[in-house]
């Protein structure tokens, strides 16, 4: 980076208000604008260290967001990741899948994001699923379900989810 070094304060503070304004106000009615002025700090600021809404928020979520590490026990596992995907994390995670439809730059460091959960969920599959199970067909079913209901609506990504998902996959299991 060319110019002065960026402020960890003004940059922990960006970030946190990004998340911040989309628990309060919606992923999609937040701004870049909206966002600098929420953490105190100048639009070229916020301008000068990322280009989009999203690369904002994808670098919130990372720094903010204590993902599932790959406990030992399925269930426990899915309700982690279930618990995250709730509130605001959801509404940014689903905004974020839909920028990343009309930006392929961008759809690649998503599935950057994407796949370090991939790959956790994928090690406790691994320990949990007999060796006859396919673990990637397993880790898209787990994350279909949540996505589908993330963006559909339809149903809650909770406790009951984690339940079922987790019975089913012992029935593929046995």
């Amino acid at each position: 980076m060319v110019g002065r070094p960026r402020s960890e304060t003004s940059r922990r503070a960006i970030l946190r208000a990004a998340l911040d304004l989309c628990e309060r106000d919606g992923y999609q009615n937040v701004t870049l604008k909206g966002i600098a002025q929420a953490a105190g700090t100048g639009r070229q600021t916020v301008y000068r260290w990322w280009r989009t809404k999203a690369e904002v928020m994808i670098e919130a979520l990372t720094a903010f967001v204590e993902a599932p590490t790959g406990s030992e026990d399925l269930r426990t596992f899915l309700l982690e990741t279930f618990r995250l995907s709730g509130g605001a994390v959801g509404g940014v995670i689903v905004g974020l899948m839909a920028d990343a439809q009309s930006d392929e730059a961008f759809a690649v460091r998503m599935r950057g994001f994407i796949d370090s959960r991939r790959r956790a969920l994928h090690a406790v599959l691994a320990r949990t699923l007999s060796a006859d199970v396919d673990l990637e067909l397993a880790v898209d079913m787990v994350f279909g379900a949540m996505w589908y209901r993330l963006m559909n609506r339809h149903a809650p990504v909770d406790e009951s989810l984690a339940d079922d998902v987790t019975a089913m996959l012992a029935r593929l299991s046995s």
